[in-house]
């Protein structure tokens, strides 16, 4: 593992991590670092990218409730709507209905958010791979529309992934060695 913090560290790693934190704090610093455009080319040459939290936000084509201006880095055909689940104060942890990163027989995926967004809408071309059924007391109307909504939280397209929850918080490994799977591809 190494850091990327300039254009000729990027041109020699075999797929790249964008962590969690503030999205539009990290896309200012990859402008500073005169990296936003070569991660865009790395992303459209097939680099393999797994973001996230704020990484998701990163690859998201188009992105919800950004700061003006937010464009992230993109790659991934979808809508993500940043701190959808709430504040810091409304971060959770819960186990994920994710058919295809969890085989028959193990344990289900536990998964903590913070400050977290979600996947409001995605292309043709991308691939959910868990939703939750959580809802933040904020959006459910007093006659309890908007409960129990089922929101889209790891998604893949090509050789991206996303999850807008952080597995290296916890024990679970199956999400970074399902992006492992796919740098080795």
């Amino acid at each position: 593992v190494v850091r990327v913090r300039r254009e000729s560290e990027l041109a020699h790693v075999d797929g790249l991590v964008l962590p969690g934190g503030e999205s539009s704090t990290i896309e200012k610093l990859l402008r500073r670092f005169e990296l936003l455009e070569p991660l865009r080319a790395a992303i459209a040459g097939g680099l393999p990218v797994y973001g996230s939290c704020a990484g998701m936000i990163l690859l998201a084509d188009r992105i919800a409730d950004g700061i003006a201006g937010q464009t992230g880095v993109g790659g991934i055909d979808m809508t993500v709507r940043r701190n959808a689940f709430g504040r810091q104060v409304d971060s959770f942890e819960v186990d994920l209905a994710a058919p295809l990163l969890v085989k028959a027989g193990e344990e289900a995926m536990r998964a903590v958010f913070i400050r977290a967004p979600w996947v409001e809408q995605v292309g043709a071309g991308v691939e959910v791979l868990a939703v939750v059924d959580h809802q933040p007391l904020a959006s459910v109307s007093a006659t309890g529309e908007g409960k129990d909504a089922a929101r889209i939280v790891a998604v893949r397209q090509q050789a991206l992934l996303a999850t807008a929850f952080h597995p290296e918080v916890t024990s679970e490994v199956r999400v970074h060695r399902e992006f492992l799977r796919m740098v080795r591809r």
